[in-house]
């Protein structure tokens, strides 16, 4: 999850222009190489990796340079057939994400459901298209918990109806999260 945000976060700091393409190569090696080395390797995750830096050079050559606009028309045509694939693949890397055992105490679940529930929500905005999505903070459903991403922290609710507030730790080092019930 760390490894997803740092992602998004520095290409958007490389920002758009043509010549920092190495350096936008370079991340997308190294998100792949967290992947793997923190949940297992993904031959659909690498591509949705692949595919977004793709699409990120694709916009970015249409908005820097001149081109000609049928290779515009060409280049639209294939951005869309990269959506497609996109979307096509988050649904088999979710499958991949919810196998992944995560080793955790039953007093752990709710941190366990936190950590499942943001990395299906980071991988709904990945490489995606950037619809707004309102005032509503994303959530999803984690068997019986419910979890909302607001940012800043995140809640679960439980089965029983308790809300807990979590927040990620040690992002440098190795990521973590705590989560406290909300009185």
């Amino acid at each position: 999850m760390s490894g997803l945000t740092q992602y998004q976060g520095e290409m958007q700091r490389l920002g758009s222009s043509p010549s920092r393409w190495p350096e936008r190569q370079r991340l997308g090696g190294t998100l792949k190489t967290i992947i793997t080395t923190t949940v297992g390797g993904s031959a659909e995750f690498h591509r949705l990796v692949d595919l977004d830096i793709r699409k990120r050079e694709f916009t970015i050559t249409m908005r820097q340079t001149s081109v000609r606009p049928d290779r515009v028309k060409e280049m639209n045509d294939e951005l869309a057939q990269m959506n497609e694939e996109i979307a096509a693949l988050k649904p088999v890397i979710r499958t991949q994400l919810a196998a992944v055992r995560i080793e955790s105490e039953p007093n752990q679940r709710i941190e366990e459901a936190a950590t499942r529930g943001l990395l299906s929500l980071a991988l709904d905005r990945f490489s995606s298209n950037g619809g707004a999505r309102g005032f509503e903070a994303p959530s999803t459903k984690v068997g019986q918990y419910l979890v909302v991403d607001h940012g800043a922290f995140s809640t679960v609710r439980s089965p029983d109806g308790q809300t807990f507030r979590c927040l990620l730790f040690g992002i440098e080092e190795g990521a973590g999260i705590r989560c406290e019930p909300i009185k």
